[in-house]
């Protein structure tokens, strides 16, 4: 009887043990002389997620105008899971393959930052941040993460832009940061000329196509910040799609009622006169920041993969500091979203025509290489053109 009490012991403790080694628990850090919870949070990517702070503050049984104590240690809104070796889903239970990826992304990130010493893979330890699996989806940044909570909340006003198609032709403003600057968004050819060209199975797609629904999506994201924003090349039976494929046509218009001509050099004269028409009058009126974003996609041979790459004019200052600027923001994004952290985008000078002749400061973009296959996973997913709308966005305004 005895020994078969001492076996029950051993089992209910090892079954207790290992309940407890697959119970997530909060990470621990030490602060460092002049940490403050922002810093703290920033450093490991958490604070732009206001439940992060919340949950921190919780954690530590602080408010948020505390200080920090040096050598003192503070749980973080990081979860530490013990990975099962086979996928991230199936160690959180969850089905959510973006989340999973970010997940995967984050800790990817943490190394690079030299947070961890391994890989989750290796050491069987996964980190997950709290935003995750706690706050919703995590797709809009929060600015300023000190902000006072009672502080009565700014109301902002809503517009409609058919263009944007109906289910996203509702623009809800989110800030006035870019109240009073004028952006110009095109996406290249249009109209008669589709661009580059591809085949992905046995259907055609067409640069033109990709690159509206970038401009489109970036378009929106300035919207949301209080921007004016004029859409040069306009389809308006497209709108903002989330297909893989996107249909050539040839319906494009240039601000909406000009028939764009089959001439290259013609069709470039013409959207440029529209821009700097309109830039003349902004500029009458007293605006001081304009800016003209060129958005295409590249054709060279399948076997060549590129990052994407921006070109400015050449004597153009603001639109070096502005490529440079976009350069930043995507190199950063690759670090931590790109398993190696690799970046190979490039800044440079090219006497095009839409670099030298429209008066806004301009930016000239390539997305891909359309013959790509693996340069198209860049364009092709809905959710990967959202997010390279997203880094342009942050470049514009960096």
């Amino acid at each position: 009887m005895k020994g078969y009490l001492t076996a029950l012991l051993c089992v209910c403790l090892w079954s207790l043990q290992a309940k407890d080694e697959n119970t997530p628990y909060f990470f621990s850090v030490t602060a460092k002389a002049g940490d403050g919870i922002t810093t703290l949070l920033n450093r490991y990517d958490l604070d732009e997620f206001p439940c992060n702070l919340d949950k921190f503050l919780e954690l530590n049984g602080l408010k948020r105008n505390d200080f920090l104590l040096e050598g003192m240690k503070y749980k973080i809104p990081v979860l530490i899971y013990t990975y099962n070796g086979t996928s991230i889903r199936t160690t959180l239970g969850i089905n959510d393959l973006e989340k999973a990826q970010r997940i995967a992304n984050y800790n990817r990130l943490i190394m690079n930052r030299n947070l961890r010493r391994s890989t989750y893979e290796a050491s069987k330890i996964l980190w997950v941040p709290y935003h995750e699996l706690n706050c919703g989806e995590p797709e809009k940044t929060v600015v300023a993460i000190e902000d006072k909570r009672d502080a009565p909340k700014e109301k902002y006003d809503v517009e409609t832009e058919p263009l944007f198609g109906k289910e996203y032709a509702t623009v809800e403003k989110k800030s006035n940061r870019l109240k009073g600057k004028v952006y110009y968004i095109t996406a290249g050819h249009g109209g008669p000329d589709p661009g580059a060209l591809a085949k992905v199975g046995n259907r055609n797609i067409c640069e033109d196509e990709y690159a509206y629904d970038v401009s489109l999506r970036l378009a929106r994201n300035l919207m949301e910040n209080g921007a004016t924003v004029h859409i040069v090349i306009q389809d308006a039976n497209d709108g903002i799609r989330n297909d893989d494929i996107l249909i050539c046509d040839k319906d494009e218009k240039t601000m909406g009622d000009q028939i764009i001509p089959i001439n290259q050099l013609a069709r470039l004269k013409q959207r440029t006169e529209a821009i700097n028409k309109l830039y003349g009058q902004y500029a009458r009126a007293g605006v001081k920041e304009q800016y003209l974003v060129c958005i295409h996609v590249d054709s060279r041979s399948e076997s060549t993969r590129q990052d994407v790459f921006f070109y400015h004019f050449e004597h153009s200052k603001s639109g070096k500091k502005l490529a440079q600027n976009m350069q930043s923001v995507f190199s950063e994004k690759y670090a931590r979203y790109r398993s190696n952290g690799e970046y190979f985008g490039s800044v440079s000078t090219r006497n095009l025509y839409m670099l030298r002749v429209p008066y806004p400061t301009t930016l000239y973009v390539e997305l891909a290489n359309i013959k790509n296959e693996a340069d198209r996973k860049r364009i092709l997913p809905a959710t990967n053109r959202q997010a390279l709308a997203n880094w342009l966005y942050e470049g514009l305004v960096k």
